[in-house]
């Protein structure tokens, strides 16, 4: 029935009850009467929640498609076929339906599991609870974004900074009962899991959502070729201020289904989608003082502190000012008046200083030559551009340096590492000035009951930060890697990785620096990351870091992606040009069928693949060593 019936039939029985004093369990004034949870429980998303790569101009777009065109080893003038989709400024939910009903809503959380809000997702009038449609699948999740719209926030703002956070604190409400009174929306515009996917493109999919009572963006347009992209972002971002709801920016998804499963994803992002930002929003304002902060790879960033200023909605009192060069480049001071953005409404940072408002009594602001810790800092030489680094560095002394360490530490509890709910920043930065931790493995050996004794730390609290630590105690081999913050490795170098070395004695066994060099065999990784795993097993307090950590923790090893596949097991290398595909597509097909990728000949070598122009040495080798030499119409054929 229309929302319209069915609000007068709820208004007609609940006159009924309160005229003859008639109460029922199943009655739309009691269904949401169920007692608070203490915790929302945690569900893992069948299909992850990825977050989107960003692009703030025309050559990040120009990139982003030739990528695109590289990986499926396309001629350079195809033109590509976009659904581009406004970028609510909102918060991600996914709802399971199965038969048609509402079975399930879940946050994004941290793109693996999210929090089971399905009682509170309810309380929205635009999601369905039963869809009785044939061509609806029997079991699908709808992925949409909850959001307040500006009207309704102006009667909340003395509450909330923006309409994102009133979104985001509605939903995380322990009683139903409270987000039911917030005027809450929500717009789907994509799946994650669905059992029987018949549609071929995203736009089609767009328009079976509206026919299944779905509310869609009013925004979303096919469009071909990017130049018709930045026509269009043009015109939205012009338009943005008139909607009654907050945009960042415009989503462009490749609108083939079938292009964008054989794009596929990298670790935390699909190939096949970007975030178009928009244009900065900016203010003036004045730095009251440069502070110097450090990275947890030593990273040098100097960080203006300025008189906090509204930009865009967020209160901004620091600005970023990138590195030593940077400051001389725009010789900012101390006392200055400067124009500060929100680039793509992210990252405040230093425009211009207006020189005509300048103190007479202002000096050149001199870059510090030590870190904070008291080491002198280094600037590398690139070997590549022939120029010293940007960027001043502490060098990596291990945990020697107490501000890499304590960036580090906020690093192994972070939501792509170890996850450690109820022990975030701040909360860091207090228990390392109370001496409670020093080094990754104190984590696992606090003092709970010195906690207990500190200002916000009740009984349930701790219980839950120990019942948080516990449950982190078990962590794959690639998120301990990842943990550990070793420079130049990152999420997809620590998968790599992982799968290259398979157990944590493996990798324990790199403190021995011939085993490291081995890792060169391993497709994607190379010369820096090498370097820079044999300068991280060179600090003995470093092996000492990741001794501890082993004895305490359950380091799970690594589990194959695909068990069942043709081609499981099984070792290739390619060499030579492929035809009409490209090596990175064909290397995914083969990881996606059980096979494993290395870059250079060894023993462990199963099959070489030669394309057109093979390098002669390789198949030489190959040969001397009894490796199968096949070609592409084979590869092809063992893929079926």
């Amino acid at each position: 029935m229309s929302d319209h019936d069915f609000d007068l039939l709820k208004k007609e029985i609940l006159d009924l009850e309160k005229r003859f004093d008639f109460n029922d369990k199943d009655s739309p004034s009691a269904t949401l009467g169920f007692t608070p949870s203490k915790n929302f429980e945690k569900f893992p998303h069948r299909v992850k929640m990825l977050s989107l790569a960003n692009a703030f101009n025309e050559d990040d777009l120009i990139n982003f498609e030739k990528k695109i065109v590289n990986f499926l080893n396309l001629t350079k003038n195809f033109e590509f076929e976009y659904s581009a989709e406004p970028k609510i400024d909102g918060i991600s939910a996914s709802l399971t339906y199965k038969s048609g009903k509402l079975i399930r809503g879940l946050s994004r959380g941290n793109g693996e599991e999210g929090e089971d809000i399905t009682l509170n997702l309810k309380t929205i009038p635009d999601i369905p609870h039963f869809i009785d449609q044939t061509d609806f699948p029997d079991d699908i999740d709808i992925r949409g974004e909850v959001f307040i719209q500006n009207n309704d926030f102006e009667k909340m703002k003395d509450s909330f900074a923006n309409p994102r956070n009133a979104a985001s604190g509605s939903l995380r409400q322990k009683d139903p009962k409270k987000t039911s009174n917030i005027p809450l929306k929500f717009i789907a515009y994509t799946f994650g899991f669905s059992s029987d996917q018949v549609i071929d493109k995203q736009s089609n999919f767009l328009v079976k959502l509206k026919k299944w009572g779905f509310k869609t963006s009013e925004l979303n347009k096919k469009i071909t070729g990017i130049k018709n992209l930045l026509s269009h972002h043009q015109i939205i971002e012009k338009k943005r201020f008139e909607l009654n709801y907050d945009i960042d920016g415009i989503v462009y998804k490749i609108n083939d289904f079938k292009l964008q499963k054989r794009l596929g994803f990298v670790t935390n992002a699909p190939r096949w989608a970007i975030a178009h930002k928009f244009s900065a929003s900016n203010s003036v304002t004045e730095i009251l003082n440069i502070d110097i902060q450090v990275g947890r790879t030593g990273a040098l960033t100097p960080v203006a502190k300025v008189k906090p200023v509204n930009i865009g909605g967020v209160v901004v009192s620091n600005a970023t000012l990138h590195n030593e060069e940077e400051i001389l480049r725009k010789d900012i001071r101390i006392g200055d008046t400067v124009k500060i953005e929100r680039a793509g409404d992210v990252i405040p940072h230093v425009v211009e200083v207006d020189l005509k408002k300048r103190k007479a009594n202002s000096k050149k602001f001199i870059f510090p030559k030590k870190c904070p810790c008291g080491f002198e800092t280094i600037k590398e030489f690139n070997k590549i551009t022939k120029k010293f680094d940007a960027v001043r560095r502490c060098p990596d002394r291990g945990f020697d340096c107490d501000r890499m360490a304590k960036e580090r530490l906020k690093h192994f509890v972070s939501k792509d590492a170890f996850n450690i709910e109820g022990l975030g920043k701040k909360v860091i930065e207090k228990f390392w000035s109370l001496g409670l931790i020093k080094f990754p493995y104190d984590i696992f050996n606090l003092d709970y009951d010195k906690i207990s004794q500190l200002d916000g730390w009740g009984t349930r609290s701790v219980e839950n930060l120990k019942k948080s630590i516990k449950k982190s105690e078990k962590v794959s081999l690639e998120k301990f890697i990842f943990s550990l913050g070793i420079r130049h490795i990152g999420q997809e170098n620590a998968k790599l990785l992982s799968e290259f070395l398979r157990k944590k004695e493996n990798f324990l066994n790199l403190k021995n620096q011939k085993y490291i060099q081995e890792l060169i065999n391993i497709d994607g990784i190379g010369d820096t990351q090498i370097n820079s795993l044999k300068m991280f097993f060179n600090e003995k307090v470093n092996l000492s870091v990741i001794l501890n950590l082993s004895r305490s923790l359950d380091i799970q090893g690594f589990k194959e992606s695909n068990n069942s596949g043709k081609l499981k097991g099984q070792v290739f290398m390619f060499t030579g040009k492929l035809n009409n595909i490209s090596r990175a597509e064909a290397k995914s097909l083969i990881e996606s069928n059980g096979g494993k990728i290395v870059s250079n000949v060894t023993k462990k070598l199963d099959y070489l693949v030669i394309g057109e122009k093979p390098t002669t040495k390789k198949v030489d080798l190959a040969k001397k060593n009894k490796i199968k030499v096949i070609n592409q119409k084979t590869l092809d054929e063992m893929l079926n």
